[in-house]
């Protein structure tokens, strides 16, 4: 194996245990009785998507906007590196200059937020404010003195001082070498967050740095949350001091918008620095009970040991054989984006801000999770974290129904513990949905139904302002919501799933009106143009109708949303004129991958489409759908910096390259079917800690074969372009023929083609 880039060297693991310092058991590190665990994190490059990979299509960037800071899998820590020139994601990988080391990070998101308390070294005195004049304050640097694996990150600044930086789920840990001699100062800019702070306060002890910042304004909503931090070094401080805007002085207190704190060390007394930090959304005790908790006082390779084993436990439950360099790099940087984020919310005690914005307890083993972005991770995130995670899957759908009781409506795209309604249709329905069909069931199921039909049955708002379906009164009233055909799929989706997941607990009364409910796609179809168009409140069509036209569609356009009808594509087939029609369409379709909102083509950097490949196995090509899946895997990812072409979102579009380079992928939000593509990789073992494993065999598997010709499924001939959900929860083994031409025939009998939900079916 070579080294990745930007890599750190690691030791032989045969023999290593990791600690426990998260609160749960302890992570044991590969050994001979651990089924062959491999250490994986050298294929991860936490640099992918820091760079624009393509232009910017007015949906938050051409780039992953990932960071390249060090984490745990779903870690509340992302202390990472933020550059001068904004990127949501905090770095810009083109951009030589960092201005602080912050706490807290959305990786892949199209907004900012968070980015909260950053530190910055400085060789030097404290001269004028860091708070009027940054730019005085930053470091610059170069690529070929930085490293990053996951859970750790170092660079060398220009300054001479060495950043390294490391996590456990709730706390920090970094190290910070001055030169020798110099006058070492270190920077913590209490009101530091991204979208400024509305309070911070910042308080200084003999050797410890505390306080809080409220903050928030995701996309510029108005939604907040409080932080608190506790960080406390190995060494005294020499000198310390606040400022509060241009006043800098040394009181060991501040409070106000434009706070926070400067501590300096006698490097004669040693030139390395130590610091522990702890966070809490809950209090300033919650902070030091964490880093009690997580992190007692373990020396900083400890921890960081610890982190890469925890990283190494979560990427070996898949571990492939065969491919590139550059496929391995890929898929291992995907997997890791994909299990970033939701995040930890609640304290090591159970105790957590609540969407009521009172301080709960939940179960300590249940911990409550947050950082959810909706609309993106319904697609293919939840279902990837459910197979590999479902203890944290579990958990992320039993927060989603907690705090949709305590706020008395779903979120769409949950940043902390407010909502911020970000995006639109009402996705975590299909989330709590596809997450209890993949077996992640360990969550009040009844209280979640009861919970889904209220929020899609009731309009208007919640107590705090918020809607949860807007147009919902007119949707229940006319089928559609007038002049919006990107709300009205997004609902018939959602109500598809809820229909689901009422079948799955018994209850048919509701699963046969939300499946009425579900079939309301049909009425945005205009026969007289074959696309699924916004439709006027009087039920009329616009005169003249351009599918590359985004007005009634959001980040997409008609056609693009046309094919967003994954539950019943056999309807969807008919109307738009029968199988040969609908591929023909498709191959124009795709004649360009990644087209943005203003062209009628495939448009895959961003979600709405990323469903599209897999229609020709419903419409009895699937030789084409394995043609353009590879197309997609070569032409628009990366081992570079500028690997994603679009925002990451939280892992949603990584957790698609996972599934596409498994040659499967969960089509339909709310089931756990999964449709048949085929494996990049000669090998592909998926070890699930609920189940028993799925495993791919594809020996001639390469970038020149990806056509299946034939498919064995526990050594029984298969010739289904599909699995069925019980293929999830038992498990099994999936034996590839791959060639380098295109065979019609597989999977092509009309017998064979991936179920239609047709139940409640009828035009207009």
């Amino acid at each position: 194996m070579s080294l990745r880039p930007h890599g750190f060297r690691l030791a032989a693991v045969s023999i290593i245990v990791a600690v426990s310092i998260s609160g749960h058991a302890p992570v044991v590190a590969m050994g001979p009785d651990n089924r062959g665990m491999q250490d994986l994190t050298g294929w991860v490059d936490p640099f992918i998507g820091t760079r624009p990979g393509d232009v910017d299509m007015g949906t938050g960037g051409g780039a992953g906007n990932n960071f390249p800071g060090a984490d745990v899998p779903f870690g509340m820590v992302q202390w990472s590196p933020d550059t001068v020139t904004p990127q949501h994601g905090g770095y810009y990988y083109d951009d030589n200059r960092i201005k602080g080391f912050s706490l807290t990070h959305l990786s892949g998101a199209g907004c900012d937020t968070y980015q909260d308390v950053p530190f910055m070294p400085f060789v030097g005195a404290i001269g004028p404010s860091p708070a009027t004049t940054p730019d005085a304050y930053y470091a610059t640097f170069t690529h070929a003195h930085e490293k990053a694996v996951p859970g750790r990150y170092q660079v060398d600044l220009d300054s001479g001082v060495r950043v390294e930086l490391t996590a456990t789920q709730r706390t920090g840990a970094g190290r910070f070498t001055y030169p020798t001699g110099s006058s070492a100062t270190l920077l913590m800019n209490a009101a530091g967050s991204i979208q400024g702070t509305d309070d911070a306060q910042v308080t200084i002890g003999d050797n410890y740095v505390d306080g809080h910042v409220h903050s928030g304004k995701f996309c510029g909503t108005n939604s907040f949350y409080t932080l608190f931090y506790h960080a406390e070094f190995d060494q005294p401080f020499a000198e310390s001091g606040t400022w509060n805007g241009n006043s800098v002085g040394t009181d060991t207190s501040a409070a106000g918008t434009q706070v926070g704190a400067y501590v300096t060390f006698d490097t004669r007394r040693s030139a390395t620095v130590n610091v522990r930090i702890g966070l809490s959304f809950v209090s300033l005790d919650g902070a030091k009970a964490n880093l009690d908790a997580e992190n007692p006082g373990h020396a900083f390779e400890e921890v960081a040991d610890a982190a890469h084993e925890s990283w190494n436990a979560r990427l070996n439950r898949i571990r492939v054989t065969g491919g590139t360099d550059d496929e391995r790099t890929i898929f291992y940087t995907a997997l890791y984006h994909a299990l970033l984020q939701p995040n930890v919310f609640s304290d090591v005690d159970g105790s957590y801000a609540g969407f009521d914005k009172q301080i709960h307890a939940t179960d300590p083993a249940h911990p409550i999770y947050t950082n959810f972005s909706g609309w993106d991770i319904y697609r293919s995130e939840v279902q990837l974290l459910a197979l590999i995670a479902p203890r944290e899957a579990a958990d992320i759908a039993r927060t989603m129904v907690t705090f949709a009781r305590e706020g008395g409506a779903w979120d769409r795209w949950t940043v902390a513990n407010d909502y911020t309604g970000v995006m639109n249709g009402d996705p975590y329905h299909s989330i709590v949905s596809s997450v209890y069909a993949f077996g992640a069931t360990d969550f009040d199921a009844e209280q979640a139904l009861d919970l889904m039909v209220k929020g899609a049955s009731v309009p208007g708002v919640n107590s705090q302002g918020y809607e949860e379906r807007p147009g919902l009164a007119a949707y229940l009233m006319l089928g559609y919501v007038p002049d919006a055909a990107a709300d009205t799929l997004e609902y018939t989706t959602a109500d598809f799933a809820i229909a689901q997941f009422a079948r799955r607990l018994g209850n048919e009364a509701i699963h046969d009106a939300f499946m009425r409910r579900a079939q309301n796609w049909r009425k945005l179809f205009n026969p007289a143009t074959g696309y699924l168009q916004p439709r006027h409140v009087d039920g009329c069509f616009a005169a003249t109708f351009d599918p590359a036209d985004p007005t009634g569609y959001v980040e997409g356009n008609g056609a693009q949303y046309t094919w967003m009808v994954p539950f019943n594509y056999r309807t969807l087939i008919e109307d738009l004129g029968g199988a040969a029609a609908v591929n023909a369409r498709l191959d124009t379709f795709f004649t360009k991958l990644n087209a943005g909102t203003h062209e009628p083509y495939a448009f895959l950097g961003n979600e709405p489409t990323l469903e599209t490949p897999w229609i020709y196995n419903y419409s009895g090509a699937p030789y084409k759908a394995q043609g353009i899946v590879d197309r997609v895997r070569r032409e628009i990812w990366k081992a570079a910096p500028g690997g994603l072409v679009g925002n990451d979102d939280l892992g949603e579009m990584s957790s698609w390259l996972v599934w596409a380079a498994m040659g499967l992928y969960p089509e339909v939000p709310g089931r756990a079917e999964l449709v048949i593509g085929s494996p990049m990789f000669t090998g592909v073992t998926i070890d699930r800690p609920n189940g028993p494993p799925i495993v791919l065999n594809a020996p001639n598997a390469a970038s020149g074969t990806p056509y299946v010709t034939a498919l064995r499924v526990n050594g029984q001939p298969w010739t289904k372009p599909w699995l069925p959900e019980s293929f999830v929860i038992t498990g099994g083994t999936l034996d590839f023929t791959l060639s380098a031409t295109p065979d019609p025939a597989w999977g092509a009998d009309p017998a064979d083609v991936p179920p239609s939900f047709t139940d409640g079916s009828g035009s207009d």
